[in-house]
C-alpha cells in the first residue's frame, strides 16, 4: 500500500526498503517468480492471520560452508563417488607401466604388453567418463545450491529494516548478491570438487610410493616434507588477510560505481566527469595493488613448491638410481617411482591454485555470514497480533527518538489525533516532521514511549498488518521499471484497469495517460527517469490513492509540483482524505491549511498545535511563517520556511 520509497522519507535503498518491511515486492524477475514463491512459501512475508513469520531453523545458524552444504549431502556424496572412481583410474597408469617393463618388455612377453595397454586404455575411458559425469554432477548441485543461496540473500535483505539501508551503500549490498556469490559459485563448482580430487590423488600416489620402496618413499618425505609445510603454513596466514582485502576493495569498487551511476546528471551538470575519473581510479587503484599481493603470494608459493618438487626428484634419481645398479629397485620401478612422483607434485601445484579459490570463497561466506546474522532493527515481536481493520485513531504518548541513540531527533512529543482527521507538521528542516511519519509507520521505533494506533502499541502487531492499512507518498517517489499500470497497482495488484485509470483522473494524470499510445502499458524507465518530477509524483499520489489506505502519510508530497499540478492534487486531496486519516508533512502551507489541525515541530518537539486561524491568532512561530508565506506572494516551494532561514 506504499506511494513509494526513496528520497528523504525512505532514505537510501528504497527499492529494498518498501518490501523489506511488510509489502509486496514487485521487483522479482518474472521468469524467476514461480520459483521465488515456493521457495518463500514457507516463509510468508503476508501471514495468515494465525501463522507468525518464522524463518527457517537453518536460516538461524550461523551461515557456514559446512551449513550451506548440509542440506545436499546425498548429492555431494554422489560427487565424492565420482572422485574416487575418477582417481582410482587416474592413478592405475603408473602401476600398469611398472608392470609393462618388468614382466613384458624386460621378460619379452607380447602379451603382457597387449594387456596391459588394454587396461591402460581403460582406465583412460573410465576416468574420462567418470570425470565428465562428475563435471555435470557438481555443476548441476552447484547451481541448486547457488540458486536458494541468492533467493535467501535476497529474503533477507527484503526483511531488513529501514536504517540498514540508510547506513549501508547500496554497492556494497550489491557486493554481497554479485561478487560475493560469484567467489562462493568458483568455489562450488570448481573448487572444492577439485580440492578432493587433489587431495585424494595425494594420498593414492602417497600410499603408492610406501607400496613401491618405503625406504626411497621416506628418503623423498623426509627431504620434501619440512620445507612443503613450512611454505604452506606461511601462504595460509599471508593468503587469510589478503583475500578478506580484496572482498572489501571490490565492495568499494562497484559502491562506487553504483553511486556514480546514480548521480550521473548531477555529474554531468557539475561538469566532474574528470575529477571522478581520477577518484575512481584511486578506489580501482587499490582494488588492484590488493589483487597484485595475493597474486604476489601465490607466485611465490607456486615457485617455491616447484623448487621443492624439483630438489625431490633429484634426489630421488640420485637415491633410486643408485639402489637399482646395487640390484634392490628394478628399472620398471624406478620409472614408476618417478612418474608417481610427479603425479605426487601436481596435486600439491593444484592444491596451490585451488586454495586460492577456496580464500576467497571463504572470504566471501565471511561477508555473506555478517549479512545474513544482521538482524531487523525492527522486528516483529514473538506474540505480535495481527492488527484488524482500524478507524485510524493515531497516539503519540511521550516519543524520544534519536537514529544515533545518544543524539535525539525528537524530545517527549505527544500528540493524538482522531480518526479522518487531517493534521500538519510544519518547521524548519531537520525539526523531526518526517521522523515522526517514520515512527507512524513503524520504520523505526521509539527509544522512549509509544506510538500506538486505535489504542493499539503498534511494536505489539505484525509490520505488514500495521502497513496493509497505510499510504504513503515520499517527497521522492520512487518508481520501478515496468509500466504505469505496474507502478500504479504495486500495492494493490487486484486492482481492475478502471480503477486505476480512476485514480489516475483523482490526481490528474489522466492527460499524462490520454497522450501516451500505449496508455497504462506505457512503460516506465528505471526510477522514473522518463518522467517529469511532477508526472512521478502524480503517479505515486495515484499509487497510493489506489491502495485505499485508511491512513495516508504524505511527506512533501506536493513540493515537486508546479502551482497548476499543485492546486489539481489539493482539489484531489480533498475528496481522497475524507474520511480517512492524515499526516501531512508539509513545507508548502498552501497545504498546510487545508489540514483541520496544524502542529509546529521545532528542534525534536512540537512547540504549537492548533488550526490555521488559531496559531495565525497566537502570534507564535506559525503566524511567523505565515507572515513570511504571505510576504511572498503565497507562492513557491518552501516559501515560508526559507523567508524565515
Amino acid at each position: 500500500m506504499m506511494g513509494g520509497g526513496g528520497g528523504g522519507f525512505f532514505g537510501p535503498g528504497g527499492a529494498q526498503v518498501s518490501a523489506a518491511n511488510g509489502l509486496p515486492f514487485a521487483g522479482v524477475p518474472s521468469e524467476l517468480r514461480e520459483r521465488a514463491e515456493r521457495i518463500l512459501a514457507r516463509e510468508p512475508e503476508h501471514p495468515e492471520p494465525d501463522v507468525a513469520h518464522r524463518p527457517r531453523l537453518e536460516d538461524r545458524r550461523p551461515f557456514t560452508l559446512r551449513s550451506f552444504l548440509a542440506e545436499h549431502r546425498l548429492g555431494l556424496a554422489g560427487a565424492l563417488g565420482l572422485v574416487v572412481v575418477e582417481s582410482l583410474a587416474l592413478q592405475a597408469g603408473g602401476v600398469l607401466t611398472q608392470r609393462g617393463i618388468d614382466d613384458g618388455v624386460r621378460a619379452g612377453d607380447t602379451g603382457v604388453l597387449v594387456t596391459v595397454a588394454g587396461l591402460y586404455l581403460l582406465t583412460v575411458v573410465v576416468s574420462v567418463a567418470a570425470g565428465a559425469a562428475r563435471v555435470a554432477w557438481t555443476g548441476v548441485l552447484g547451481e541448486r545450491l547457488l540458486y536458494r543461496l541468492r533467493l535467501r540473500v535476497f529474503d533477507h535483505l527484503q526483511r531488513l529494516s529501514v536504517d540498514y539501508y540508510t547506513d549501508e551503500k547500496a554497492g556494497r549490498v550489491m557486493t554481497r548478491m554479485t561478487s560475493d556469490i560469484d567467489a562462493l559459485s568458483q568455489l562450488l563448482q570448481d573448487g572444492i570438487v577439485n580440492l578432493i580430487v587433489q587431495a585424494l590423488t595425494l594420498v593414492l600416489v602417497t600410499a603408492i610410493l610406501f607400496g613401491l620402496q618405503p625406504v626411497l618413499a621416506l628418503v623423498t618425505v623426509a627431504v620434501v616434507l619440512p620445507p612443503l609445510l613450512a611454505l604452506t603454513v606461511w601462504y595460509r596466514r599471508a593468503s587469510d588477510r589478503s583475500y578478506g582485502v580484496v572482498r572489501d576493495r571490490i565492495a568499494e569498487v562497484l559502491a562506487d560505481l553504483s553511486e556514480n551511476l546514480s548521480g550521473i546528471r548531477i555529474i554531468t551538470a557539475f561538469n566532474r566527469r574528470a575529477y571522478n575519473l581520477v577518484s575512481h581510479r584511486m578506489v580501482v587503484g587499490r582494488y588492484r595493488e590488493a589483487n597484485v599481493a595475493t597474486a604476489t603470494q601465490n607466485a611465490t608459493f607456486s615457485a617455491a613448491t616447484d623448487l621443492v618438487g624439483a630438489l625431490g626428484q633429484v634426489v630421488v634419481l640420485g637415491v633410486g638410481g643408485t639402489m637399482v645398479i646395487d640390484g634392490s629397485l628394478s628399472i620398471g620401478e624406478l620409472a614408476a617411482f618417478v612418474l608417481y612422483l610427479t603425479a605426487f607434485f601436481a596435486p600439491i601445484q593444484s592444491l596451490v591454485q585451488l586454495y586460492t579459490t577456496y580464500q576467497s570463497g571463504q572470504a566471501a561466506v565471511a561477508k555473506l555470514r555478517d549479512l545474513l546474522a544482521t538482524e531487523p532493527s525492527v522486528a516483529d515481536a514473538p506474540d505480535a497480533t495481527v492488527l484488524g481493520p482500524i478507524d485510524g485513531a493515531i497516539t503519540l504518548d511521550r516519543v524520544t527518538f534519536g537514529y544515533d541513540p545518544g543524539v535525539p531527533v525528537l524530545r517527549d512529543v505527544s500528540l493524538s489525533i482522531a480518526p479522518g482527521e487531517t493534521v500538519a507538521f510544519v518547521g524548519t528542516t531537520g525539526a523531526g516532521k518526517s521522523t515522526i511519519a517514520k515512527l507512524v509507520a513503524r520504520f523505526y521505533d521509539p527509544t522512549a514511549g509509544t506510538v500506538a494506533v486505535d489504542g493499539v502499541d503498534v511494536r505489539t502487531v505484525t509490520q505488514a498488518s500495521l502497513r496493509r492499512q497505510l499510504g504513503i507518498v515520499p517527497q521522492e517517489p520512487f518508481l520501478f521499471a515496468g509500466s504505469l499500470r505496474h507502478n500504479l497497482t504495486f500495492g494493490r495488484p487486484d486492482a481492475t484497469d478502471d480503477e486505476a485509470r480512476a485514480a489516475c483522473q483523482a490526481v490528474g494524470l489522466d492527460d499524462l495517460v490520454a497522450r501516451l499510445p500505449e496508455g497504462l502499458d506505457a512503460p516506465v524507465h528505471e526510477r522514473g527517469v522518463s518522467l517529469s518530477a511532477g508526472e512521478r509524483q502524480l503517479l505515486a499520489l495515484a499509487r497510493a490513492f489506489l491502495a485505499r489506505p485508511r491512513v495516508l502519510i504524505l511527506d512533501e508530497a506536493t513540493s515537486n509540483l508546479d502551482l497548476a499540478s499543485e492546486s489539481q492534487v489539493e482539489r484531489a486531496l480533498d475528496a481522497v482524505l475524507a474520511g480517512r486519516t492524515a499526516v501531512l508533512i508539509a513545507h508548502r502551507l498552501a497545504t498546510a491549511m487545508r489540514a483541520d489541525r496544524i502542529a509546529v515541530v521545532e528542534q525534536g518537539t512540537i512547540v504549537e498545535l492548533g488550526t490555521h486561524d488559531e496559531l495565525v491568532a497566537l502570534g507564535g512561530h506559525y503566524a511567523a511563517l505565515h507572515a513570511a508565506w504571505a510576504a511572498a506572494g503565497g507562492a513557491g516551494p518552501d516559501e515560508a520556511v526559507a523567508a524565515q532561514g
